[in-house]
């Protein structure tokens, strides 16, 4: 069952053409204006797991800065999360899927304090609510 937004914050709105294979992407406000191509083809452009992952890793650093006063550990500066964004099929090949990983640079902090934050953190990450149960997430310390 999916949850309703209580209430609306922001919305993103793009305008795809000709997908991964040579196609391109642009955001409403022309911010973001990409070329696409597929993964490891060569050609220039990006590709939807690219832009998953940053848009993964930037979502979950704003959340453990959201989380940090909550939980009593503040982020360092130098924060990093480097994310990886794996596609291959699934089903017997007969669908396709993603599965992540995030490995999480927290410089200065000691494990408990890590693994406070990046559980607070994984709780209200909307990428995170998006994903969980329905892809494999794995979070390590980087």
């Amino acid at each position: 069952m999916t949850k309703p937004l209580d209430k609306v914050l922001y919305t993103a709105q793009s305008h795809t053409t000709g997908g991964r294979d040579g196609g391109a992407g642009k955001s409403s406000d022309g911010a973001l204006d990409v070329k696409l191509n597929p993964p490891g083809s060569g050609k220039p452009g990006t590709n939807p797991e690219q832009l998953f992952a940053v848009g993964y890793s930037a979502c979950f650093i704003g959340a453990m800065k959201a989380v940090a006063g909550k939980v009593g550990v503040k982020v360092p500066e130098d924060v990093a999360v480097y994310a990886t964004v794996s596609l291959g099929p699934t089903d017997g090949g007969a669908a396709y899927g993603i599965a992540v990983k995030l490995s999480i640079s927290l410089p200065g902090l000691d494990d408990e304090q890590k693994m406070k934050l990046v559980n607070a953190a994984h709780q209200v990450c909307p990428y995170s609510n998006a994903t969980r149960g329905n892809i494999a997430v794995d979070i390590v310390y980087a």
